[in-house]
């Protein structure tokens, strides 16, 4: 080959029929790893869908029309209490940052959502709606409001479904901030308590109240020292759960109490009565001298006196065993719990869940504050998620027809080609404030019609036909007496508001 020759060719490369061949082995190799993964991401994607399942997260719930058509109604009972209370509503965000939360709950601070970083800000859902309205105050310097709030909260528990116990719920505040006379805000939150178990006939219960001042005196005069007295606290407030001996091992074995001081304080924490155990320790000598027990005492008689006027002491019981473990309490406590008669006797009452708590906080919203301000706190929590629990039970075993709507009228035809003549009728009732439904099918036949208002519990039924046309009325239907009157149009309004209200 002549040089110009071998020259040509370096510059041209191999021919073309042999570059297209050298190529076509990488693209069918490409070509195949392509299909191989695509396929393998549809494997992955089908044994995903088969591996998951479909479930709320462990510790919350959804919930049926028919379920939150109770959760409403117990709502509004509640809301109508506090509203009768002259309460304001307010709401706050559903994370805080994390340091505002931190410290306020004691061994349950262990409880808390933290989040992920987020910009910066370590944040976490809110455990109570008690903090972050004590958060509230001091941010925006209040020092005088008397304010309800019901929000959902979070807590990193173990649920138990079956006792309303869960990850998420609802909490129903009542507070009242600033400075008052001793005990008479603190008694109203107790009659609330009375009036919203009463309301709901949830059956037989029992508010019992202590004071954070009697128990630390308490403690301090069986020989705890002020180190331990938070630990004993909490611990003692497991004796709803745990007989006096587990309370008592725990003390000692877990906590380091001596022996001898666990004795002193079982001796005490498992008194209760009424207003003649106060007047009894108001006498003890091993409390008299102690300051807080002396402070605590003298506020619980005046209590029970409040309590007398608002005539709600049969409902009443002074437990010194009642302690809730949050770190914000600072004077008064309670707790309400549903009761049980067993064995027909009634000295021998079970306690069978709580279902509201509360009580005083006055140093919390000074925790927030630049100058340490104290605004004087006291409220109550409701346990709605218990108390739905029981409803619930009850209405199932009823067989109480729960409605899930409104519906006041149905608007209905006997015959085809009515929908114009409907559309125009039911549009007349929405005007004016009337809550009304048609069915969506242009000619729906009038049995269904009249099954659909007798299925969901609709009282009235407003029929418009070719004859009710001609004649200027509207028939009106009673749903449970099947009775029909024809109505005058220009007088329906009238009748179906008179109907509504009788």
């Amino acid at each position: 080959m002549s040089g110009l020759r071998r020259a040509a060719a370096r510059a041209w490369g191999p021919p073309r029929a042999l570059r297209a061949f050298s190529a076509r082995p990488r693209d069918r190799i490409v070509e195949t790893v392509g299909k191989l993964l695509q396929t393998k991401a549809q494997l992955e994607t089908e044994e995903g869908k088969k591996n998951f399942i479909l479930k709320t997260p462990k510790g919350t719930q959804d919930f049926s029309p028919k379920q939150m058509a109770i959760r409403e109604k117990v709502f509004s009972t509640i809301i109508n209490c506090f509203k009768r209370h002259g309460a304001e509503v307010i709401d706050t965000p559903v994370f805080e940052l994390t340091e505002t939360l931190t410290g306020k709950y004691g061994e349950d601070s262990k409880l808390i959502y933290d989040l992920k970083d987020q910009g910066g800000e370590l944040l976490s859902l809110r455990y109570d709606l008690t903090v972050p309205f004590a958060r509230y105050l001091a941010m925006n310097k209040i020092t005088n409001i008397k304010r309800y709030h019901i929000a959902k909260v979070y807590r990193r528990d173990n649920p138990v479904m079956t006792r309303g116990r869960y990850r998420e719920f609802y909490q129903c505040d009542f507070d009242i901030a600033g400075q008052c006379d001793p005990m008479i805000p603190d008694a109203e939150c107790l009659k609330i308590i009375h009036e919203i178990l009463s309301a709901l006939q949830l059956g037989n219960f029992l508010i019992k109240v202590n004071d954070r001042r009697i128990l630390s005196g308490v403690f301090a005069a069986c020989g705890v020292p002020e180190s331990k007295l938070q630990a004993a606290c909490s611990t003692v407030d497991k004796l709803n759960k745990m007989t006096w001996e587990d309370v008592k091992n725990e003390m000692v074995g877990e906590k380091g109490l001596a022996p001898e001081a666990a004795d002193l304080i079982g001796e005490y924490v498992q008194l209760h009565g009424g207003l003649d155990l106060v007047e009894q320790l108001l006498q003890d000598p091993k409390l008299s001298h102690n300051k807080l027990a002396g402070e605590g005492l003298r506020d619980m008689k005046l209590l029970f006196e409040y309590l007398m006027l608002f005539g709600i002491l049969d409902k009443i019981s002074f437990d010194l065993s009642l302690a809730r473990g949050l770190n914000y309490y600072t004077g008064v406590i309670y707790e309400a719990v549903l009761i049980q008669q067993q064995n027909d006797r009634v000295e021998e009452l079970v306690d069978v869940g709580s279902v509201a708590g509360g009580g005083r906080y006055d140093g919390l919203v000074g925790m927030f504050d630049s100058k340490r301000q104290k605004v004087p706190c006291v409220g109550v929590s409701i346990g709605i998620e218990r108390i739905f629990s029981i409803v619930n039970c009850k209405v199932k075993a009823s067989k109480e027809k729960i409605r899930t709507t409104e519906t006041q009228v149905l608007v209905a035809a006997p015959q085809k080609h009515f929908l114009a003549a409907r559309l125009k009728l039911i549009s007349e009732l929405w005007d004016a404030g009337i809550k009304a439904e048609m069915l969506y099918r242009e000619n729906p036949k009038l049995l269904k019609q009249l099954h659909y208002c007798e299925d969901t519990g609709i009282p009235l039924a407003a029929i418009i036909g070719e004859q009710e046309l001609k004649d200027g009325v509207v028939k009106l239907r009673d749903v449970a007496t099947r009775q029909e009157v024809d109505i005058p149009r220009q007088k329906l309004l009238e009748e179906i508001r008179r109907r509504l209200e009788s």
